[in-house]
């Protein structure tokens, strides 16, 4: 295991320098220009824009100017935010707990609505529990977050007065209240992003479910006395969790993307609404190392997953 995850990390190393690197051209060649506000400003001399250039670089090689980018990361150093007048590691910091949170809880979510629906499917095919489960989740992965986000602000929000649509980090609340205050904004980001997940999950719980029950090794444990939930939860579920942890771990970008659309929905403080903020200011160093953070996080979650198999199925060695 040990040696399996050391060569899994050496790996990763020329992967997150492969796609960093791909990541900083596409930006270095994209239309627009991070001084285009003072160069259309009378008020800023010519002198001065050029000055904020070259301090910069902007005008150099791009592979001069990779080179010198990745070695600041390196060393820590993540450049400066044109638009917020802050380093970006600063900002990125102030918002990476509540993106993690916000995608874990809604992850953790999908899972436990996937589970126990999927599972349950499965094991009666066809009835009409299967069929309400399946059509909701049909339903479920066809509307895109940004509809159901609005459904749910109209619907808890605005008709019922229930929850907050708008995720606020300044909260004056102490003690438990302040607590409670946190949870009820961030009910429904995760729920939106949450039931999205486990309507996708579901379909393929109950595939893989539907086809492990099957196999003769089910036949054998019935046939020893086992229960139908022993058999089910300790021998089908787990080794039908295989493909899911795989279909998982591949919608990892997926998950991404649609938390930057929530967040900007909700208003939620994330790496997300971060994003959308570079992009329309053109802050070429936020959007460098925000897209270099979410690959990052997408190679170390494929790495969980991949290491998750062997506690599954312990027919699988690492080598």
């Amino acid at each position: 295991m040990s040696k399996y995850l050391l060569r899994r990390l050496l790996i990763s190393i020329p992967v997150l320098a492969g796609i960093s690197l791909i990541l900083f051209t596409i930006l270095a060649m994209a239309p627009g220009d991070p001084f285009e506000e003072l160069a259309t400003n009378p008020n800023v001399p010519a002198e001065v824009r050029m000055s904020l250039r070259a301090k910069f670089g902007l005008d150099d090689p791009i592979g001069v100017r990779y080179v010198r980018w990745f070695g600041s990361m390196l060393r820590g150093d993540w450049g400066f935010s044109f638009s917020s007048r802050v380093n970006v590691d600063t900002l990125i910091l102030q918002r990476l707990p509540t993106t993690l949170l916000v995608l874990g809880s809604a992850q953790l979510l999908g899972v436990l609505v996937a589970l126990p629906i999927g599972t349950m499917s499965a094991v009666r095919p066809y009835s009409v529990f299967d069929q309400i489960a399946t059509t909701l989740a049909f339903i479920g992965f066809s509307l895109p977050t940004f509809f159901t986000g609005l459904l749910f602000i109209l619907f808890f929000s605005i008709y019922l007065d229930w929850l907050p649509f708008i995720y606020r980090a300044d909260i004056s609340a102490t003690g438990w209240r302040f607590y409670w205050e946190h949870v009820r904004q961030a009910i429904m980001p995760v729920a939106v992003l949450g039931l999205f997940q486990g309507a996708a999950l579901t379909r393929f719980v109950r595939s893989a479910v539907l086809d492990v029950i099957r196999l003769d090794y089910i036949n054998t444990a019935r046939a020893k006395g086992l229960s139908e939930q022993v058999t089910i939860a300790k021998h089908a579920v787990r080794n039908a969790l295989i493909p899911v942890v795989t279909l998982m771990a591949l919608q990892i970008p997926t998950i991404f993307t649609g938390a930057v659309i929530t967040e900007q929905i909700f208003r939620v403080p994330g790496i997300g609404s971060l994003l959308i903020s570079a992009i329309l200011a053109n802050d070429t160093p936020v959007i460098m190392a925000i897209t270099f953070v979410f690959s990052c996080l997408v190679v170390t979650l494929n790495l969980a997953a991949d290491l998750l198999y062997g506690w599954l199925d312990p027919r699988i060695s690492y080598r």
